[in-house]
């Protein structure tokens, strides 16, 4: 399966400004790109590269004075086949652990484990370890909280969303990986692209997509707490310990967001 992936984002800044950009697929999908992800600017600007301690790619830049555009197209070879689904992985103990899967069992900006700890243990203390425990929270999740794009928040954390019940894709993610690290689980967040390939069209603009990925049996795993069902077409462009280790762009000054378009979708011969 082909699918055609790319955005365009506009920024207004009164100044010039730094920023830092994490727009491109994650290298881990680099043998599947069929034309180049490269990120693009107009005005054109210098933009140099570089890998960052969890594996992404991350952009440098200085935009000008003005309207500052940011975009990429590209066309990706994807399976076809939806999310592994892996009902017999095991959870391993924390002694057994590889050291560097440990930080994904620690709190961090978003995922507050240390006010989720006791909820998680009466609600999934007498879950069946692994995979069952996941998706027991997965599942939870996805019936605790309702979507909704008015209940975006930048600065909203798991705990709030848990409070709140509500709130879009980060806020589902945040909580089930907070969740998953409260039993023990390492768990990471994970953002990229998810068109509506093989499910209804979501009349909504396209946006990119939030998710998490749990450690189990030797290798870690998709889990999708907003949507609770195997998705087509998932293409990772950041992974990290939460939404601030894979901030689209951290800019650095003043600035208003113009326009933003996202799209993801099959490519029919």
């Amino acid at each position: 399966m082909k699918i055609r992936i790319g955005f365009e984002i506009v920024h207004t800044f009164p100044q010039p400004t730094p920023l830092l950009a994490m727009l491109n697929v994650h290298p881990a999908r680099d043998r599947d790109l069929l034309t180049p992800d490269r990120v693009v600017s107009w005005p054109q600007v210098p933009i140099s590269t570089y890998i960052d301690d969890f594996g992404n790619i991350c952009s440098r830049m200085t935009a000008p004075a003005g309207d500052f555009t940011l975009s990429t197209d590209a066309v990706v070879m994807d399976s076809g086949a939806p999310d592994v689904v892996s009902p017999d992985a095991p959870q391993h103990a924390i002694e057994d652990l590889p050291n560097n899967v440990l930080i994904y069992l620690l709190g961090s900006r978003y995922c507050e484990t240390d006010r989720l700890v006791g909820d998680a243990w009466s609600l999934f203390g007498a879950a069946p370890f692994g995979w069952a425990r996941v998706q027991a929270i997965v599942e939870f999740v996805h019936n605790h909280l309702t979507f909704g794009y008015q209940h975006a928040r930048a600065t909203k954390s798991a705990y709030e969303a848990y409070q709140e019940r509500q709130g879009v894709c980060r806020d589902f993610a945040h909580l089930a990986i907070t969740l998953c690290r409260c039993m023990n689980i390492p768990a990471r967040y994970a953002t990229g692209y998810l068109g509506d390939i093989g499910v209804p069209v979501d009349p909504a603009p396209m946006d990119f997509s939030a998710w998490m990925e749990v450690y189990l049996g030797g290798r870690w795993h998709t889990f999708d707490a907003r949507h609770n069902r195997p998705r087509i077409g998932r293409i990772v462009m950041g992974r990290g310990r939460d939404a601030s280790d894979v901030a689209l762009t951290n800019v650095f000054g003043p600035n208003t967001l113009k326009s933003f378009k996202v799209w993801t979708d099959e490519v029919r011969d």
